[in-house]
């Protein structure tokens, strides 16, 4: 498949629309004290507040898929981000924390869309090496975002109030609404959509071990990313007694270390070959997750440690999304949303369980932080061990369209 846009112009639309989401998953944070302050109830409760959106974030984007293969993404696109606006209106009125959770959900519920077609657009326009590269751009591209995010959160929240972040989030969403509705080419041609049952189409995409091992690395990797992004700003405020402006700047350090892992992903796998690539994005979260278990074993408690863990496992991270991603989707050019919703939705999901239960167990320490991200790193690797095992097996279903 080709598309109509430039590569440039279909990238920088992806990104835009995948930030919405993005911003809304990390711009509280910076804001944590004063929201528990407002809604009278602990720091560590606002960690639900993630798990709350990232839930029905994933959830969503198992309907999103499959839609977006019958109808087309604009479509599917267009009524997410109508969604979206009813969550943030309803956090912006809400007065009592079960209301705000109840925008939150909705909130995820509706820019799911963004998280399914991020990786299905891709896929639609390219494959083989250039859909690596694609990948890379969007997770550089996308990084901008969470940097900013909890910048402009913690600056919002000092000068102004914690609700200006989500009118803020409110005026995005408006503006990429238009955007999207003016400026988006419709990616999959008529001609190449699918009308065949939603479960039938997921069959065909979970047979693949290749697939599912990829899966099971994206989720384990990203999830490491979710509870470190809840857990931190809580061990700085609560641990560490920060200021708002100043955990928000300490909170994106590690972000430039993803966005160099992202850029690296396809030049690695040019030069040192693609199973090294993905080894060594792996090698490089485990050690990161192990030097925050080290710091707490010694029983501190340490920005340096903190930081320059959750630094290594970013970068890891980074490495792994897009070398990952598309060893997962380049099966299934006829499957692309279903197989991107898979991929979106269930890390998305499981992330979200995961987040909710680091809140439930009190994560709140570095021992306990760095234990959880390194368990899930080890999981991560197993699942790379199982896509290349699948993969000397020669474990690929037909591309062909199922109906």
């Amino acid at each position: 498949m080709s598309s109509a846009m430039p590569m440039g112009k279909l990238l920088l639309l992806i990104v835009m629309l995948a930030a919405v989401g993005q911003m809304t998953q990390t711009m509280y944070v910076p804001s944590i004290a004063a929201m528990a302050a407002d809604f009278s109830v602990s720091p560590a409760l606002l960690q639900a507040v993630m798990a709350c959106y990232l839930i029905p974030y994933g959830l969503s984007q198992f309907i999103y898929g499959p839609i977006s293969d019958r109808i087309g993404r604009k479509p599917v696109i267009l009524a997410g981000l109508a969604i979206f606006l009813v969550g943030t209106g309803i956090t912006l009125l809400a007065h009592s924390y079960s209301w705000f959770l109840v925008g939150s959900v909705v909130q995820g519920a509706g820019i799911g869309c963004g998280g399914a077609m991020a990786r299905t657009l891709t896929r639609d326009c390219f494959s083989g090496a250039k859909l690596h590269r694609a990948n890379s751009l969007v997770s550089m591209g996308l990084i901008f975002s969470p940097l900013m995010a909890p910048l402009l959160g913690g600056y919002l929240t000092e000068v102004l109030h914690w609700r200006a972040s989500y009118f803020f989030l409110l005026l995005l969403a408006i503006v990429v609404y238009a955007v999207m509705a003016l400026r988006f080419t419709e990616t999959l041609p008529q001609e190449a959509r699918q009308p065949g049952n939603f479960i039938g189409r997921y069959r065909h995409v979970m047979s693949s071990r290749r697939f599912r091992g990829y899966l099971l690395c994206l989720i384990t990797v990203f999830s490491g990313v979710s509870v470190f992004e809840a857990a931190a700003g809580v061990i700085m405020s609560d641990g560490l007694h920060l200021s708002p402006t100043l955990i928000s700047v300490l909170f994106v350090a590690p972000l430039p270390a993803y966005l160099v892992g992202s850029g690296l992903s396809s030049r690695f796998a040019d030069t040192i070959g693609y199973y090294a690539t993905l080894t060594l994005g792996s090698v490089m979260a485990l050690m990161g997750a192990g030097i925050l278990v080290v710091s707490g074993l010694m029983g501190e408690i340490s920005v340096y440690s903190l930081i320059g863990g959750g630094c290594v496992y970013f970068a890891g991270a980074g490495v792994l999304f897009p070398a990952a991603s598309t060893g997962a989707l380049s099966p299934f050019p006829y499957h692309a949303g279903t197989a991107g919703a898979i991929l979106g939705g269930a890390q998305n999901l499981l992330a979200g369980l995961v987040t909710l239960a680091a809140s439930r167990l009190g994560v709140a320490s570095q021992l306990s932080l760095g234990s959880m991200m390194l368990a899930l790193g080890i999981l991560a690797s197993i699942g790379l061990m199982m896509s290349y095992r699948a993969d000397q097996h020669g474990d690929d279903p037909t591309s062909a369209p199922v109906h």
